[in-house]
């Protein structure tokens, strides 16, 4: 029985914030069509990945989920548990914004089967919020932490955004400093990055905002390790960091390189080898899963050349590799190949290795991508 993960994606939002590349759309029309296409979709993955497989955890992310109401999702909750094996004490994630809950709502998502909370706050800063064009401000985004807290949510994660144009390290670090004070269990950690087709991007390109440079960048990323590294937390990815215990079950099924089925407007799945994905416009999923039960728009073979780089990628982005699990899917040619250079990052104090794991050290962290581009 493989252990796998299931991605939900809810296209619906409120308002789009100006570096978002996601998708999703500002409308309430065909909240229940989608509802209905989703079921659908469902009940024809069930039929090709349920007998082997049970699922560890489910991510709803989008989109804005808790925007949608709790018996929404208690209804897609309770499909899913209809369709698919699904692990007792599954980790069921809910994206949520500050702005779209209350302590009501929150405990009704609760009741629903909901069990970790992602808040998107981003900032606690007025004026980053602002930039930002999130829907909140610095009291709403403390007092949903809170609420959260007081209704028996324990595992409860923050994303903040770092590298803002004009942002000063005092004023990131004041950012930190406010959300090891709230009580969470794990924070991720974003830089500002321009995406194309954001409303950002456009603004850069027509010299309305500035963004700052890349030696920047790298300096606020290692003052953000250094602080939640000495404030208890430990880094187990690039950007994820975490009390002990509560790593994101559905992040590190991505990040080991295991089976994940998505579900829902412009999700990607990864299962056996092959990738996937859905159309992500509403209304061509909708009329696709009408006429063929599923949305998808394209898919892959993974050849074993880009499996093994894939592999390594996430491995050393994460938790490390573990070398007893690469030789059982890989020869060792390349580890042999990579071994002077290996040893090379070991004096420089970018990696370790430890019983029988390669693991990037935060100093590796900060230069990931050069790492990773001298060895794949």
């Amino acid at each position: 029985m493989k252990n796998s993960a299931l991605y939900i994606h809810i296209p619906f939002c409120d308002h789009k914030c100006i570096y978002c590349d996601f998708y999703s759309i500002i409308t309430t029309d065909n909240i229940q069509s989608f509802l209905s296409a989703l079921k659908k979709e469902i009940e024809y993955f069930s039929k090709l990945y349920s007998k082997d497989r049970s699922f560890t955890s489910i991510f709803f992310g989008g989109g804005t989920p808790s925007l949608m109401q709790p018996d929404y999702l208690q209804e897609i909750l309770n499909h899913l548990k209809k369709n698919f094996k699904i692990y007792e004490k599954a980790e069921v994630t809910m994206e949520t914004n500050p702005g779209t809950v209350n302590k009501s709502k929150l405990k009704k998502f609760k009741e629903a089967g909901i069990n970790r909370i992602s808040i998107g706050i981003q900032s606690f800063d007025e004026e980053e919020l602002k930039f930002l064009t999130r829907i909140h401000d610095k009291k709403t985004a403390i007092q949903t932490v809170y609420n959260a807290a007081d209704i028996g949510f324990e595992n409860i994660s923050v994303d903040l955004i770092f590298n803002l144009p004009n942002q000063r390290k005092e004023k990131w670090i004041r950012n930190l400093e406010t959300a090891i004070t709230l009580p969470i269990k794990h924070i991720s950690t974003y830089s500002l990055i321009l995406e194309r087709g954001t409303i950002l991007n456009k603004l850069v390109l027509d010299k309305k905002v500035t963004m700052q440079d890349n030696d920047y960048d790298a300096d606020l990323y290692e003052t953000t390790i250094d602080f939640l590294v000495s404030n208890g937390f430990y880094q187990y990815e690039v950007s994820n960091f975490t009390k002990p215990g509560f790593e994101c079950v559905h992040n590190n099924a991505y990040w080991r390189y295991k089976d994940y089925l998505s579900l829902g407007t412009s999700s990607h799945s990864f299962v056996d080898g092959k990738r996937w994905w859905n159309y992500s416009s509403l209304k061509k999923y909708i009329s696709e899963i009408e006429i063929n039960n599923h949305a998808i728009m394209n898919s892959e073979i993974i050849s074993k050349e880009q499996m093994h780089d894939e592999y390594v990628m996430l491995a050393l982005r994460s938790s490390g590799l573990d070398l007893d699990d690469y030789k059982k899917r890989f020869s060792n040619n390349w580890i042999k190949k990579n071994y002077s250079y290996f040893e090379l990052l070991k004096n420089e104090q970018h990696l370790s290795v430890d019983d029988n794991w390669i693991k990037l050290t935060p100093k590796g962290y900060a230069v990931c991508d050069e790492i990773l581009k001298n060895i794949l």
